[in-house]
Parts: C-alpha cells; structure tokens; sequence
C-alpha cells in the first residue's frame, strides 16, 4: 500500500469516526461516553464541532481513534480464543465490565 493511499484512508476513517462520535453524542450523551470511551469534557468539544472544523481534523496523517483494548485479558475475552461458543456471550459481558470500569477511571 502506498504512502498517499493509507493517508488518504487514514482521512476517510478519521471523518468517519468524527462523524459518528458527533451522531452519538447528540442522540444519547451517556451511552456516547461509555461507546466511545470518552470524557464529557472531550464529547463537548465533538459535539460542537462544524463541518468544517471535522473536515479540518480529520486531514490529520494521525488516526483521532485507538484501540481501548491494551490487554492480554480484554484482547482474549472478545476474540474467544480457546472457548467454546456457548460461552462467547460471557465472554463478551465480561469484557464490556472491564471495559466499563475504564470508562469510569478516564471520567
């Protein structure tokens, strides 16, 4: 892949990702801040951003989202490597309550 393609991507899925966190906030602000892993003070700023100002961020050769799964644990709950599937709805609430308590410590 070249260096233009994955910027121009890297573009795409930042504008994406500003657009969708904007619609979330907008229809349902708790839920936004958990989904999204975000302080409140972060989804203000979001939600009052123009289109302009998203087209503007979203040229950035740096993607605006990341990965909240940083470990072992997290990474090996929502992948189910090694489980059985009748237990991937466990996994998967389990990996949401790790989640949840992260959200809460970035509050």
């Amino acid at each position: 892949m070249e260096t233009t393609q994955i910027l121009a991507e890297i573009r795409e899925a930042n504008l994406s990702y500003l657009m969708l966190a904007q619609s979330l906030i907008r229809s349902d602000r708790e839920q936004a801040l958990f989904r999204l892993g975000v302080s409140e003070e972060t989804a203000n700023m979001i939600s009052l951003l123009t289109p302009a100002q998203m087209m503007k961020i979203a040229t950035t050769n740096t993607l605006l989202c990341r990965f909240r799964m940083d470990d072992d644990l997290v990474w090996g709950l929502l992948t189910n490597h090694g489980k059985a599937a009748a237990n991937d709805s466990v996994s998967r609430l389990h990996a949401s309550i790790l989640l949840a308590g992260r959200h809460q410590e970035a509050a």
